[in-house]
């Protein structure tokens, strides 16, 4: 199906499923335990070993020798395999650095050794009898803070629009400030895991955690020079990816490795500080934005360069992803620099590019405010656009940021708040409220599904994977809806190579994109079984098709009838900039005399076309404002220089924000359609709630105490010797 324009009157205006509350497919099998989670594939493998990995213990450097004799001689080893065992192996889809083989060393924590035994504990104990020898590397410098003085001003800007020095030089208002996030960790609940079956060292099959299925399946091809024919992936249950399970990992990699050389299946999970320095994060940033206005609070120019580090050839993270479209202005200069750093690989976490950003472009937002004497909500909505303002030729095709800021106030109860910084005391505690504005590009991939009428059942298949977000649930209302049958009705069959290729989980493109894909697939269905029955035009509703002389049940339908399809993208989306937009409120309490913050109470008002299930819907905003608090007071990888590795690499010393932080969380959702982002008139919602949190808690905290932090996380020792006396 060719989505070639924008949607018009179709089968979803009804609502009688999509859009409803529906609780959750996965549900049941979830809180049973008897969901298959990659490291638990006993119905699959039930004879499975086990695999454990070694990291390499320097930052960057080369392997002299490795010695594993009393490792392939301990109780319950059934293999080894080294790196100097094998050549280096391919590189799949967006590995920076190679997963596995030879000497090289391009990160602490690379894998550089697996050990397969009979139980966890052999596998464990066998690792840490191999003895390595390296040969170091010269030292790195590791300051981003040096590296962003040697790049600031070099380099042509991403975005360059009309005279930025003459409008700082001519406005009646200027900012120009520093800003600085830290590196964050996707700390998902469910490690990184694999069970594989290459026990013959031909047909591979892999159990894994995984967030995209197709870019896993054709990556394992890539590494091991093997045809995809002979790979089956499957991914049905993810216990959380946030962007870390986009990509194949060395789990999977050695798992295989292991299979291969113990002839067995193998089971292997990284263990914690691994997640954290072997797989992905989220890099820190340096920013320096600057804003110029006019006397009426207008911005005239907006000048945002920023710097992140990476491996050399990765991406690093664009924290000015959203400067160039979010907020009018005349004239901006926008630049991104990338710096090469021997570090643990950098890549998407939820809302790359944007969470960092707004978590410096939102405080300078404040700033300005208060520079200009506007209150931060009206500020902001006088520096709203309905167009592109790096190309205002392109208009939005649905934005309603004011909105987002206008329903939020009033429900917040922004009038009522301190306006006098530090003024405004309960107990103890000093309280202040903030504002920040959510901002999320709207993006979509091609999606396919299989649509089979069995019986009255209703099966659907597809490669998608639900890694917590709700996709078995909206699928499945999607697929009812299409084809007039109850929510029950409907078989989800998800997460399997063997299944048509979908978009997959992330960027917030999954949703929009997948039941887009069953959509058509589903639509291929009703023409196929309306021309079985020889109906020209038919309807389907309330379980029954009709049109011409039939009228039937489609349980009376007695053979199978299936059909297959998938989503194209017109190219008519370019006439337009489409995005998701959002407004953060939060009341902060800053203790007097210590400097401790706590949330008090959340708000996040998101315009994101149809709501597909407010219950999911609600449940993915929240968790994002969970994880915006904790990028706000408390989460920041640790980096050792020296060494070139995160210290706190486990959940105890790197710490999360958790139910016991926030106690009070409401979601407004705006009743819009977008017609020109799917058929369905929706777009996605998972990282437009992170996005803009982290500022506000920081303005929260500035309204609480008059002390403005522009350095993440907000740790007391930031602040707590600027708090008003006592």
């Amino acid at each position: 199906m060719d989505f070639n324009e924008p949607a018009g009157s179709n089968v979803f205006d009804d609502e009688r499923v999509v859009g409803q509350r529906f609780t959750r497919y996965d549900g049941p099998p979830k809180v049973t335990g008897t969901a298959p989670y990659a490291y638990e594939r006993n119905d699959a493998a039930p004879d499975a070993l086990y695999g454990y990995p070694l990291g390499a213990g320097i930052g960057h450097g080369r392997i002299v020798s490795m010695n594993a004799d009393e490792a392939r001689n301990a109780p319950g080893v059934r293999a080894v395999v080294t790196t100097l065992d094998i050549d280096p192996l391919e590189k799949g889809m967006n590995n920076v650095a190679r997963l596995f083989g030879g000497a090289d060393v391009m990160h602490y924590h690379q894998a550089i050794a697996v050990v397969v035994a009979e139980t966890f504990e052999q596998a464990r104990a066998a690792a840490a009898m191999i003895s390595v020898e390296y040969e170091e590397g010269e030292p790195a410098d590791l300051d981003l803070d040096a590296a962003f003085e040697r790049v600031q001003g070099t380099g042509e800007p991403d975005t360059l629009v009309g005279d930025v020095e003459a409008a700082f030089a001519d406005a009646a208002h200027v900012i120009d400030n520093m800003y600085h996030t830290p590196g964050e960790s996707h700390t998902m609940m469910e490690p990184h895991s694999s069970t594989v079956d290459w026990s013959d060292g031909e047909d591979m099959t892999v159990w894994t955690s995984n967030q995209m299925i197709n870019w896993n399946h054709q990556s394992i091809a890539t590494t091991f020079g093997i045809e995809p024919e002979r790979i089956r992936v499957e991914s049905p249950y993810v216990g959380g990816g946030f962007g870390a399970k986009l990509w194949l990992r060395a789990d999977a990699v050695l798992a295989a490795l292991g299979s291969r050389a113990a002839g067995a299946p193998v089971k292997l999970a990284l263990p914690r500080p691994m997640v954290m320095n072997n797989t992905t994060h989220r890099s820190a940033t340096v920013q320096r934005i600057r804003l110029a206005a006019d006397g009426e609070g207008r911005l005239k120019g907006i000048w945002h360069e920023a710097a992140s580090y990476c491996l050399p050839g990765g991406r690093g993270e664009n924290a000015t992803a959203q400067t160039p479209l979010f907020y009018a202005g005349e004239t901006r200069r926008v630049k991104n620099h990338v710096v090469d750093m021997p570090l643990p690989e950098t890549a998407d976490m939820r809302a790359p590019g944007e969470a960092s950003g707004l978590m410096a472009l939102e405080i300078a937002m404040d700033e300005m405010a208060e520079a200009v004497g506007m209150d931060p909500v009206e500020f902001r909505v006088v520096n709203d656009t309905q167009v592109n303002p790096s190309n205002p030729e392109i208009p939005f095709s649905e934005r309603h940021y004011v909105e987002c800021l206008r329903r939020g106030a009033e429900a917040f109860g922004w009038a009522d708040r301190n306006t006098t910084p530090g003024g405004t005391r309960d107990g103890d505690w000093l309280i202040g409220h903030g504002v920040a504005g959510a901002y999320r590009g709207h993006l979509v991939l091609p999606s396919g599904a299989r649509a089979i009428l069995d019986g009255g059942k209703l099966v659907i298949e597809t490669d998608m994977t639900d890694i917590g977000t709700g996709s078995y649930t909206i699928l499945a209302q999607t697929a009812a809806e299409t084809m007039g049958l109850p929510y029950e009705a409907v078989e989800m069959r998800m997460a399997n190579s063997a299944y048509p290729v979908s978009s997959g989980s992330g960027g917030q493109f999954g949703a929009p994109s997948s039941t887009s894909g069953v959509y058509a697939a589903c639509m291929a269905l009703r023409a196929r079984i309306a021309e079985t029955l020889g109906i020209e035009e038919a309807d389907f509703a309330d379980g029954r098709v009709t049109g011409g002389d039939v009228d039937m049940a489609l349980s009376e339908i007695s053979e199978e009838v299936s059909a297959e399809d998938a989503i194209a993208w017109g190219d008519f989306q370019q006439n337009y900039a489409m995005g998701t937009f959002g407004a953060h409120f939060v009341e902060v309490g800053v203790h007097a005399y210590t400097g401790e913050t706590r949330v008090r109470r959340m708000l996040a008002v998101c315009d994101s076309g149809r709501i597909l299930n407010p219950i999911t819907a609600r449940s993915q905003v929240i968790g994002g404002m969970v994880m915006g608090v904790g990028a706000a007071l408390s989460e920041d990888m640790a980096l050792d220089r020296a060494r070139g590795f995160f210290a706190n690499h486990d959940m105890a010393s790197y710490e999360v924000a958790v139910h016991a932080d926030i106690p009070e969380q409401e979601v407004i959702f705006l009743d819009t359609l977008d017609a020109a982002a799917s058929p369905l008139k929706a777009k996605g919602v998972g990282e437009l709630g992170l996005c803009g949190v982290a500022a506000a808690v920081a303005n929260g905290l500035y309204n609480a105490t008059g002390v403005r932090v522009r350095d993440y996380p907000l740790t007391m020792d930031k602040f707590i010797d600027r708090l008003p006396a006592v």
